[in-house]
C-alpha cells in the first residue's frame, strides 16, 4: 500500500523527508522504491518539524533516517 512520496533527501544526516498520503507509526515497516533503488526498513524514529513523534497522519511531512540514498519522487509503501 503506497503511503507517501520522498520530497527531499539530506545527505549529511542520511535522512529523507516524506509527504504522507496515509498514516504511519514508529515500528512499522516501509519499502522505498524509485529508479534503481528498492529497499525495506523499519521506521525506528520519525520527526515532524524537528520534534520526535510516535505517529503521523495523512498530509504530514515527516523526516526519517534511511539506510540508502533516495531521491525526490521515490514512492514509499507500508509493508
Amino acid at each position: 500500500m503506497e503511503i507517501g512520496e520522498v520530497t527531499n533527501y539530506f545527505d549529511h544526516v542520511q535522512a529523507a523527508a516524506i509527504k504522507l498520503s496515509k498514516p504511519l507509526k514508529v515500528g512499522e515497516k516501509i519499502q522505498i522504491k524509485g529508479g534503481e533503488t528498492e529497499f525495506e526498513q523499519e521506521v525506528k524514529s520519525m520527526q515532524i518539524n524537528h520534534k520526535a513523534v510516535a505517529a503521523a497522519k495523512k498530509g504530514d511531512e515527516i523526516g526519517i533516517i534511511v539506510k540508502q540514498k533516495v531521491r525526490n519522487g521515490y514512492n514509499v509503501f507500508k509493508i
